[in-house]
């Protein structure tokens, strides 16, 4: 029998959403809220470990976004995911506008509404996450007249189709994971949108296309420090960039980041831990 492995994190203060967000970050599979903990779950074959996942909370102990941590690691036989996704996924409305649902559960739209349908598997994406809805009505503050979209870290897909939804054109979107690919291919398929979004097995600095009217970036810190110049380099000339996965302490060094390379902060939002920031370029 295939198992998995299964580590059981409890966190004071205990914030779900603090610690998916983070925890997103490794080789995992699949995460579950309980009352007290969460449990992350990871393919036999990962290489991610017990101070993988200690050394990210310990960042985050060192950030006082926590003040202590506990771990324990245990193997489990294969699990569905999908079904226990589905358990769990339910109509999402971002904004009076926007709409997440799920194939598996009914929504009548309100006039006007845009409803995205996604099912999310195991990309990231859904809709319920802080920093996706962020990002969604930021988009749909932003995105006016711009006619060619970038989205980084493209996960389920949800952003690059909410923003040919929204009057893009032409929508490109990337990630690194085979598996989040399909899941886009997918989820596009389901909105038909098809001729109008796009998505790529690539990293940011193959992307070879002309400029970009608006990129949006919903991944980590990290990434969106090492990949400042190569988001510079794909946007247009007065372009809109929109980056989030981003906690409230993370917003002063991304800041006097993209400021230094060239970009305006023009316009933010939070919604608890997390924050969005909205950019244009000026160079």
């Amino acid at each position: 029998m295939k198992t998995h492995k299964q580590f059981n994190i409890s966190t004071n203060p205990y914030n779900v959403d603090l610690l998916s967000g983070l925890l997103w970050q490794l080789d995992i599979e699949g995460i579950n809220e309980d009352d007290n903990s969460l449990i992350i779950f990871a393919n036999e074959l990962s290489n991610v470990t017990k101070i993988d996942v200690e050394s990210l909370l310990a960042s985050a102990k060192n950030e006082n976004l926590i003040e202590n941590f506990a771990v324990i690691e245990s193997n489990i036989e294969e699990i569905n995911w999908n079904e226990e996704w589905e358990k769990k996924i339910e109509v999402i409305e971002v904004s009076d506008k926007i709409v997440i649902k799920p194939t598996f559960r009914d929504y009548e739209p309100k006039e006007n509404q845009i409803v995205i349908t996604i099912d999310p598997k195991m990309s990231f994406g859904t809709g319920e996450h802080e920093t996706t809805k962020l990002v969604l009505q930021l988009l749909d503050k932003h995105i006016k007249n711009a006619k060619s979209v970038l989205d980084v870290g493209s996960g389920t897909g949800v952003l690059g189709i909410a923003a040919s939804l929204l009057g893009a054109e032409h929508v490109v979107g990337i990630d690194n994971d085979e598996w989040c690919i399909e899941n886009g291919i997918e989820n596009i398929e389901l909105n038909n949108v098809q001729s109008k979004v796009e998505v790529r097995l690539t990293e940011i600095d193959s992307v070879k296309d002309e400029p970009f009217d608006l990129i949006l970036a919903n991944i980590n810190r990290h990434i969106l420090i090492e990949i400042a110049n190569s988001i510079l380099q794909l946007s247009k000339m007065d372009g809109i960039l929109i980056l989030s996965g981003l906690l409230y302490t993370d917003r002063e060094e991304i800041l006097e980041i993209y400021s230094n390379i060239g970009f305006n902060l023009i316009d933010e939002k939070r919604l608890g831990e997390w924050i969005a920031l909205v950019f244009n370029q000026n160079n």
